[in-house]
C-alpha cells in the first residue's frame, strides 16, 4: 500500500551450489502419524553414522520444502503468516555422506545447497555458539535457522516479528516428526548465543538473526521402535 518494494522470495546466492536429490529417493520407514507425535521426544545423543545425503534432502523438504509457487509468495511444507516464509535454514554438516564438513544454506526455491564454507574453526564456532552442548559435537546435522525480518515486516510491520517465531516452531516440529522416517533424532536448542551464531552465518543480528537451532544424528533404536509399535 506505501510503494515500498516487496523483498525476494529467497536471497541470492552466490557461490557453489549442491543438487539435492529427490526427497523421497532415500531409505524411509513406513511411520504412522500417530506414532511419530506420540514418540516425539528430545534426543541428545546420536550414533556414531553418518547421514545420507538422501536423509538430508527429506528433512529439508519437510520442513521447507517449496510445493508452488506464486508471483509473489511461495507455498511449503509449512504455515507461515501470509505465506512470507521468513525463516531460511542454514545447516553445519558435520558428517553427511556426500558433503564435505561445512556450512551451507538451503536454497529451498531450487531444493539445493549453497556451499557457504568449508573452515576448520566452524565446528568449534557452532559448539561454543551453541553454549557447549555436548549434541551439538555428536549430531550429523545441526540444522540453523534464520529469520530475515523484512521478508514478514514487509507485509505485518511490527507484528511480523510475533509471526517469525511462530513460524520457526512450526519448521522445528516438522523436523522432529519426520526425522523419525530417517531413523534420526533431533534436539531442538533455543539457548545459544546469538552473536557467535550470527557471526558464523555472516548476518548482522538485526534485520537478519538467528531464532533456533536443532541437532540431528542417527539413533540405534529406531526401527526396532517402529517395530514395537506394529508398523
Amino acid at each position: 500500500m506505501r510503494g515500498i518494494p516487496s523483498p525476494p522470495l529467497e536471497d541470492d546466492f552466490e557461490g557453489t551450489v549442491i543438487a539435492l536429490p529427490d526427497p523421497d529417493a532415500g531409505l524411509l520407514i513406513n511411520l504412522d502419524l500417530s506414532v511419530a507425535i506420540e514418540a516425539r521426544e528430545s534426543i541428545r545423543t546420536y550414533q556414531d553414522t553418518p547421514l545420507s545425503i538422501e536423509d538430508l534432502s527429506y528433512l529439508l523438504w519437510c520442513t521447507q520444502g517449496v510445493k508452488w509457487i506464486m508471483e509473489d509468495c511461495t507455498f511449503r511444507t509449512v504455515p507461515s503468516a501470509g505465506a512470507r516464509h521468513a525463516i531460511d535454514t542454514y545447516l553445519y554438516a558435520r558428517d553427511v555422506h556426500g558433503l564435505k564438513s561445512g556450512l551451507y544454506r538451503f536454497l529451498a526455491l531450487e531444493h539445493s545447497l549453497g556451499a557457504i564454507s568449508e573452515e576448520q574453526q566452524i565446528p568449534e564456532i557452532v559448539y561454543k555458539g551453541g553454549l557447549n552442548q555436548d549434541c551439538i559435537q555428536k549430531a550429523s546435522v545441526c540444522f540453523i535457522w534464520v529469520a530475515n525480518s523484512y521478508r514478514m515486516t514487509w507485509r505485518y510491520g511490527e507484528r511480523g516479528f510475533r509471526d517469525i517465531f511462530l513460524e520457526g516452531g512450526h519448521i522445528c516440529q516438522n523436523l522432529y516428526l519426520s526425522s523419525q522416517v530417517v531413523g534420526c533424532g533431533v534436539c531442538a536448542i533455543g539457548a545459544f548465543n546469538d552473536d557467535e551464531i550470527n557471526y558464523l552465518i555472516g548476518i548482522d543480528g538485526e534485520k537478519k538473526f538467528a531464532v533456533y537451532m536443532a541437532a540431528v544424528g542417527k539413533i540405534p533404536h529406531a526401527k526396532e521402535m517402529t517395530k514395537n509399535q506394529g508398523i
